[in-house]
C-alpha cells in the first residue's frame, strides 16, 4: 500500500472578520502572511471569522474573497466559516470546564478596571447551563511566555493581556479567543503571521492552546498601520476599502510598508510576477521586520505611489 502523502511543513491563514470591506491595513497583513507561507512551499487557508453578527456587514464575507483574488491572493482548500463551527467550540468549552468559571459581571461594573478583568467572579463554580453569564478561562497568576519569530521570547502577565479572557459571550456568541484556538488546531496550523495589534493576544492563547492539549505554532507579527493622528488604520475608523482597480500600485506600496523595497521594473510587471518576487526575496528579509513600527497613513489619502 502506499503511502499516504506527507502533510506540509508549514499551513498557514488569513483569517478577516467581515465587518467590512478590506483595507490597505488588511492587505499588508494578509500579504505578509500570503509571502512567507508561499516562502516556505506551505499552504495558506482563508478562515472567515463570522461569529459576531451584529458587526458583521451584509455581503462583506464574499466582498472580501473577491478582493483578495482580484489582488492574487489565491487561497488553499475551501473557506472555513467560523459560524458553522459551533459544535466544536462548545466541544472545546466542555474540555475547558475545569479552567472555567461564570461572569455576571457588566461593563458599566468592569468599566473602573479600564480593561482589565479584576477576577470578581473567579470563585464561582457553577455547572455549565447556566444561562446570561459570560464564560471565563481561568488564567494562572504567573507570566505567560510564547515566541516571536523576530521579537524573540515575550512574556506577559494576565493583568496586561486583560485579565481572564471571555470564552462565550452573556448574549451565547463564541469569544474570538476560543474560537481562533481551535480552528488553528482543528486547521493543522504550523505558523501564525499577524498584525502587532494582536500581539498581546498570544499569550492567553498559547495558554488555552495548553489547557487543550493542542500545539503552538510560530508566531510573527507584522507592523501595524496607523493613521495620521495614530490611530490603527481600521473598519472601525473608517478606513478606505482597497480599490482592486489599483491593486498593482497597492501591492508594490505593501510591499514597501513590509519592508520591501520593489525594484523599479516591478512598476511594469503583472501582478503575478510582483507576488513572485515578492516570494523570492520574503524570508532574507524577515529577520530585519520591525513589528513594532507603525506607518503614519492619512486615513482619507489615495493609496498609490
Amino acid at each position: 500500500m502506499a503511502n499516504p502523502p506527507a502533510r506540509p511543513v508549514y499551513i498557514g491563514r488569513f483569517a478577516p472578520s467581515p465587518s467590512g470591506p478590506l483595507h490597505f491595513g488588511s492587505l499588508v497583513t494578509a500579504l505578509g502572511s500570503y509571502l512567507d507561507a508561499r516562502a516556505h512551499n506551505g499552504q495558506w487557508y482563508v478562515r472567515m471569522e463570522d461569529i459576531d453578527p451584529p458587526r458583521e456587514q451584509p455581503g462583506a464575507a464574499d466582498d472580501i474573497l473577491r478582493t483578495l483574488e482580484a489582488f492574487g491572493l489565491h487561497w488553499d482548500g475551501p473557506v472555513v466559516w467560523q459560524s458553522s463551527r459551533s459544535e466544536a467550540y462548545l466541544a472545546a468549552l466542555e474540555a475547558l470546564a475545569e479552567h472555567c468559571f461564570y461572569c455576571t459581571c457588566t461593563r458599566a461594573e468592569l468599566r473602573p478596571y479600564e480593561g482589565v478583568y479584576p477576577g470578581t467572579c473567579r470563585a464561582r463554580q457553577q455547572r455549565l447551563s447556566e444561562q446570561h453569564s459570560a464564560i471565563r478561562l481561568r488564567t494562572p497568576d504567573t507570566p505567560l511566555c510564547f515566541h516571536d519569530r523576530v521579537q524573540g521570547q515575550i512574556c506577559h502577565t494576565p493583568q496586561e493581556t486583560g485579565g481572564d479572557p471571555i470564552l462565550r459571550r452573556k448574549d451565547g456568541l463564541w469569544a474570538y479567543q476560543l474560537a481562533v484556538v481551535v480552528d488553528d488546531g482543528a486547521q493543522g496550523i504550523t505558523d501564525v503571521v499577524r498584525g502587532n495589534d494582536l500581539l498581546n493576544t498570544t499569550a492567553g492563547q498559547v495558554y488555552l492552546q495548553q489547557c487543550l492539549g493542542l500545539p503552538t505554532p510560530r508566531y510573527l507579527h507584522l507592523p501595524l498601520m496607523v493613521d495620521a493622528e495614530g490611530r490603527k488604520l481600521s473598519k472601525q475608523n473608517h478606513a478606505p476599502a482597497l480599490d482592486p482597480s489599483a491593486a498593482k500600485p497597492l501591492m508594490l506600496q505593501a510591499l514597501n510598508v513590509l519592508g520591501i523595497a520593489p525594484p523599479a521594473h516591478l512598476n511594469d510587471a503583472t501582478l503575478e510576477e510582483i507576488l513572485r518576487w515578492g516570494i523570492a526575496h520574503w524570508l532574507d528579509h524577515v529577520p530585519s521586520l520591525q513589528p513594532t513600527t507603525v506607518c503614519s497613513i492619512a486615513l482619507t489619502e489615495t493609496l498609490t505611489p
